[in-house]
């Protein structure tokens, strides 16, 4: 089955390269990086390191991630990975496994199952973390250990959901959806550690109050709908 990745990246230059490299090509046919309007040097680094870089101006990690989609041609299964070095590439073949043997249709690298280096998540992470899963158990019946940025689908489900989310809901979106949809959705551990740079989300507190406010808010609209 082939598998393309997407990255979305704002400002990692110093830690897109070793993504990159980190990725299995035996198993990758195409790794297309979404510069999201960087001022740095992410955007070369990253066509150095041999991944097709599409540019997308408006600023959104779900923005990213649908001109992503929209640069693919038709793979089997996407894999969505951070470019800030804080998953790890190469435990890559275990997430997209799931789906090759056909026992999932999504699968979400958790980081709460896996091992997770020591301040690797902040604690307003830890505990935004926790309330959300806590919160979708609570409204759709279903429990999830994580919300990791980190996964992989196949791609005729993630074209069966309508992404529309240009933030930080994108991810409780997928998974709300999926479950709606009746999709085949499993866990999988996977490691985590500190990333390269600073967050831009965790590591302000407007970051932090905004991706709370809107993966509640998410959650909540999804629900009442």
């Amino acid at each position: 089955m082939e598998v393309a990745v997407i990255i979305p990246a704002l400002n990692e230059e110093q830690a897109i390269g070793q993504v990159i490299a980190e990725i299995p090509r035996n198993l990758v046919s195409d790794i297309v990086v979404v510069d999201n309007g960087s001022t740095d040097g992410t955007a070369a680094a990253a066509q150095a390191a041999g991944a097709r870089v599409v540019a997308e101006p408006r600023r959104g990690y779900g923005s990213a991630c649908l001109r992503g989609i929209a640069e693919l041609a038709e793979p089997d299964i996407v894999v969505f990975l951070d470019g800030d070095h804080s998953d790890h590439p190469e435990e890559l073949p275990s997430l997209v496994q799931p789906i090759i043997e056909d026992r999932a249709d999504l699968v979400i690298g958790s980081r709460t199952l896996g091992r997770r280096e020591a301040r690797s998540l902040t604690p307003q992470q830890v505990f935004g973390n926790r309330f959300a899963c806590l919160l979708f158990r609570l409204i759709y019946r279903r429990r999830f250990t994580d919300l990791g940025p980190f996964r992989a689908i196949r791609r005729s489900s993630l074209l069966e959901l309508g992404m529309s989310d240009p933030d930080f809901g994108w991810t409780i979106e997928m998974q709300i959806k999926a479950v709606k949809r009746g999709l085949r959705v499993v866990e999988v551990p996977v490691s985590y550690r500190a990333r390269i740079g600073q967050s831009k989300i965790s590591g302000t507190l407007r970051g932090t109050v905004l991706a709370g406010y809107k993966i509640i808010g998410t959650l909540l609209r999804h629900a009442w709908r």
